[in-house]
């Protein structure tokens, strides 16, 4: 994922929740806390759809990664290269049969 937690961090972190919020109140924070992560979770979900669907066909394989630019501009460089690359191959298996002409 993007955080690399040990065991001794995460048990560090949930001391200072206890001392910070108090037992009585941790569960119901753990719980506010997964729903405000699910809904923002939603949200990305939702605006990299709705981004694939403006962006139109030929993206429907986008991934949120390949919005960096370095990595939007390689992919699509990459596709017409390899479009390029078929033609060619395909003029070079075009030839003509002396016997036909």
């Amino acid at each position: 994922m993007f955080f690399d937690f040990g065991a001794g961090e995460i048990m560090g972190l949930a001391v200072l929740a206890m001392i910070l919020i108090g037992p009585d109140k941790l569960p119901t924070f753990a719980v506010e806390a997964a729903k405000f992560v699910k809904r923002i979770r939603e949200m990305a979900s939702n605006a990299t759809n709705d981004l694939k669907e403006s962006l139109g066909p030929g993206f429907e394989d986008l991934k949120p990664t390949d919005l960096n630019p370095k990595t939007f501009i390689q992919k699509q460089l990459s596709n017409v290269l390899d479009d390029e690359g078929a033609k060619v191959e395909n003029k070079r298996k075009t030839k003509l049969d002396p016997d036909l002409l």
